[in-house]
């Protein structure tokens, strides 16, 4: 694509960065001959098109979002336009790289420069609340820093504009879900306040290496937003009370966007707010007072949860960043009519399974809400046939192989080849978030599927060690017991086979019974993640065994 014109006008040139909804490119303005940023909004290529209408929809409203805010500190967007059947936004190009690259590859910000940082992505979102406009997505990677030292706030794509019409599906919650404020997590509409939850977030983050609530899956992150203090931070300096402060669960409890500028500002200059004090909370421990910003014991740390922490894998009900529960119902995670949910995370990802009955009882009834409008959506979803004549998979016609019909290969848009029983195996997209992307292919809603998870960015480099730390999420599943676990050889590469049964219930699935699933996980030799999983009725599992077997066979990566 490079060195494409788009839109008769915009040359492209290198890509500077991608997400789970997008790809931006640096390009050349031909008409104003300027260096200007593109956002290509690759998701549309993977949606039906009713959704590539709500997707447009979404990204004129992220142009006039940003146009109703005049502010330095915030990106200027110059156009929006379609090319090439998909959302185009063209913007100021930052020269430099965002908040979440300098916490990736220098560890952590100094205080009183992370002090400075919030201070201006605070100014822009007192220009962006002035103008009757919510962010609702601040996280470190939409926060530019530029080579210059100037700092800008970015990616309005799911900004709520006062007095529009709202172009999310009833129930949806967007944005990173480890930056979303207790109120979101609970269905409550968003404030300024929520924006402010998210920066002081965003600036632990900067200062610790780490986010302050992520836990080893989407309810456990959720869980801890609601009900954990986050861990006292040990670097944060001046800018610790001012964390604390913006950190508080009630919105009311915390300052406002007039009182937090005027903090960051003094934290900026390396003094430690004393103003801050007053919005830090005590709790009474034994005979003595201690600050709500100590660390709770067991509460556990990004990545490494404690005792109580909750670590059990949760369907993601944003439409944004964070992936989307998205397993078939056969896991017992299904909420719905149609079946299917799984819940991978961005970090330490479970690929399988999840309890919506540990969601509604964890996180709260406004979780449950949102995790029918995820099943919603997933029947919304864009499916193809995995017949040779489809348009979202060709496939060509293979061997016979166990199970019923003519075996089809499928080349599938994400860059794999998989053969299918059958050409009845529907293709379905549900994660396509970041680093972690999952497909699946059933004949039948769910009952029986194949997912495919592509992970580039995985915490594990041992496939193994990956699904033993998977297998402890799924204490509360009935009747869980393991087949086999055993690593093995898989393309050449060291790999690992899990099987396990248990028994969804009734409650949880429209598929209860008696269930058994298979993966097969390894790294290629460029370090990608990939898990080949397979589930089914256990009753079905003599013919579902054999099929799994093919289905390796007929496996083959991009390139390979």
């Amino acid at each position: 694509m490079q060195g494409q014109l788009v839109a008769g006008r915009y040359r492209l040139a290198d890509s500077i960065g991608s997400g789970g909804m997008g790809r931006v490119w640096r390009a050349h303005d031909e008409v104003l001959h300027r260096a200007v940023a593109i956002k290509e909004l690759t998701a549309a290529l993977y949606v039906s098109e009713s959704d590539q209408e709500r997707l447009l929809a979404r990204t004129r409203a992220e142009a006039r979002a940003a146009a109703r805010i005049n502010h330095s500190a915030v990106v200027t967007v110059h156009d929006v336009l379609e090319h090439d059947g998909r959302p185009w936004i063209v913007m100021e190009l930052v020269e430099g790289r965002s908040l979440a690259d300098a916490v990736k590859e220098d560890g952590r910000v100094e205080p009183t420069e992370a002090a400075r940082i919030g201070l201006w992505v605070l100014r822009a979102l007192r220009a962006a609340h002035a103008a009757g406009v919510l962010h609702r997505d601040i996280k470190p990677g939409n926060v530019l820093l530029g080579h210059d030292r100037r700092v800008l706030l970015t990616d309005f794509g799911i900004a709520q504009i006062e007095g529009d019409t709202t172009i999310t599906r009833t129930g949806e919650v967007v944005g990173s879900v480890d930056y979303l404020a207790p109120e979101r997590v609970r269905g409550h509409d968003p404030g300024p306040s929520s924006d402010l939850w998210a920066l002081g977030a965003t600036l632990y983050t900067a200062v610790e290496g780490r986010s302050p609530f992520r836990r080893t899956s989407p309810l456990g992150t959720m869980q801890a937003v609601v009900e954990e203090e986050a861990a006292e931070p040990r670097y944060a300096g001046p800018l610790e009370p001012v964390i604390t402060a913006l950190l508080r669960k009630d919105p009311a409890d915390r300052p406002g966007v007039v009182e937090a500028e005027q903090l960051l500002a003094e934290a900026a200059e390396g003094r430690r707010p004393d103003a801050a004090q007053v919005y830090v909370p005590t709790r009474h421990m034994g005979d003595r007072f201690e600050s709500a910003t100590h660390a709770v014991p067991g509460a556990g740390t990004a990545g490494h949860p404690g005792p109580g922490t909750s670590t059990h894998p949760l369907a993601e009900p944003m439409a944004s960043p964070v992936h989307h529960m998205t397993g078939p119902a056969s896991a017992p995670t299904s909420i719905g009519p149609s079946g299917p949910a799984s819940a991978p995370t961005r970090h330490r990802r479970l690929r399988t399974l999840a309890l919506v009955v540990a969601v509604a009882a964890l996180v709260g009834g406004g979780t449950a809400v949102l995790l029918q409008k995820v099943d919603e959506s997933r029947q919304r979803n864009d499916t193809a046939s995995a017949s040779p004549d489809s348009t979202s998979a060709g496939g060509t016609t293979a061997g016979k192989g166990a199970g019923t019909g003519t075996w089809v290969s499928v080349e599938d848009p994400l860059g794999f080849e998989l053969s299918l029983p059958d050409k009845t195996w529907k293709r379905e997209v549900f994660s396509i978030q970041g680093d972690l992307k999952q497909i699946d292919y059933t004949p039948d809603g769910g009952e029986h599927f194949v997912r495919i998870a592509v992970d580039t960015s995985s915490d594990f480099n041992d496939a193994y060690e990956h699904q033993r730390d998977l297998e402890q999420q799924l204490d509360r599943l009935v009747d869980y017991k393991r087949v086999r676990m055993e690593k093995n050889l898989y393309r050449d590469r060291e790999g690992s086979l899990w099987e396990y049964t248990w028994t969804a219930q009734a409650k949880d699935t429209p598929f209860p019974g008696p269930r058994r699933a298979i993966e097969q996980t390894y790294f290629s030799r460029d370090g990608v993640e990939y898990a080949i999983y397979m589930s089914a009725p256990a009753k079905d599992w003599a013919t579902t065994g054999k099929q799994f077997k093919t289905v390796l066979q007929g496996w083959r990566p991009k390139g390979a």
